[in-house]
């Protein structure tokens, strides 16, 4: 593949023109169709990043021969029908975060991947941001020592208003789903599946969590300590610390492209300044368009079993918040 990646998006909501944007500032990708459940809303959208492609209908964008990746960019309840939708069509797929509204249907729509020898992933955009490649280089190296915790919280304030994915159950709504999965995914980067967990809620006024706080512990000892909300706006700052050394990493937004400071145990700080240009979901497809010139079924820098787990995680915080509510 040298030519850019031909996108067909299906959803028309405001993180697909944020992804539509993005691929603006590549050479990687390019958006060619769009789908949505009514023409004047892929009309619009179409208009609006000169998409010469719009469909009526999801079924359609699928099989629109010009399209050679699917970016599924609708509401978290739809993840799974769209991601198979668009695989049953024999193509790839990125498939916007939480990957699913659960773990059973993340192993269905992972299995149906691996079926038909197709590539798919998360597109949980925080793993491929320049920042965060510069802290996965830190903690290869080995340059905290020993881990012994990760902390992350991310906190934004939504208008009370039912009808919007923040707050409606019927859109997924709700802190764990939309902001939470943000931490969990970036606790699971450094230390992967916890061994115990204990969560509380709070719920919102529609009977969603409106704010939950997670403790992760591990086999190592290493702990986790999270924390999402849709009622307020957080530092949302991220951090890892170790034994030698910790990453601070700023807050508004630690998920987003963002600097960040190693703070030796003993010594002076080293900052990373790292210049970015856009919103940052352009990474994710450069990757994309990489594991598919690889020949990939999946990203090494987020696994499809590693998808599945954080899944499984946000499934058992639901149950532990329940029990201690």
């Amino acid at each position: 593949m040298t030519e850019p990646l031909r996108w067909g998006l299906i959803g028309t909501g405001l993180i697909a023109g944020v992804f539509a944007g993005d691929l603006e500032l590549t050479d990687s990708g390019r958006v060619v169709a769009v789908g949505s459940r009514r023409m004047d809303s892929a009309d619009r959208f179409a208009d609006r990043f000169g998409i010469a492609n719009r469909h009526a209908s999801y079924e359609a964008l699928v099989e629109d021969p010009e399209v050679e990746a699917v970016y599924v960019a609708t509401p978290h309840p739809m993840h799974r029908d769209d991601a198979l939708l668009a695989l049953r069509a024999g193509k790839p797929v990125l498939v916007e975060k939480p990957f699913t509204m659960n773990a059973a249907e993340a192993k269905e729509v992972v299995a149906a991947a691996g079926d038909a020898k197709l590539f798919l992933m998360e597109a949980m955009w925080t793993r491929f941001l320049p920042h965060i490649a510069e802290v996965r280089r830190l903690l290869a190296e080995g340059a905290l020592g020993e881990i012994v915790s990760v902390s992350a919280d991310h906190g934004q304030w939504f208008p009370r208003d039912a009808q919007t994915r923040f707050f409606s159950p019927q859109l997924g709504g709700g802190a764990l789903l939309d902001l939470g999965v943000y931490t969990v995914s970036f606790a699971s980067m450094v230390l992967g599946t916890p061994d115990r967990i204990v969560a509380i809620s709070e719920p919102a006024f529609t009977g969603v969590d409106g704010q939950t706080s997670m403790l992760f512990s591990y086999a190592s000892g290493a702990q986790a300590i999270l924390n999402a909300s849709v009622c307020a706006k957080s530092p949302t700052r991220g951090a890892i610390v170790g034994t030698d050394a910790r990453i601070e990493i700023d807050g508004d937004d630690f998920y987003a492209p963002n600097s960040f400071t190693l703070i030796p145990r003993d010594g002076e700080p080293t900052r990373f300044e790292i210049a970015h240009e856009g919103h940052g979901l352009r990474h994710q497809a450069d990757e994309v368009a990489r594991c598919l010139r690889a020949g990939l079924l999946e990203s090494p820098l987020l696994p499809l079993h590693e998808t599945v787990s954080i899944m499984e995680t946000l499934d058992a915080v639901f149950a532990s918040a329940a029990r201690n509510a």
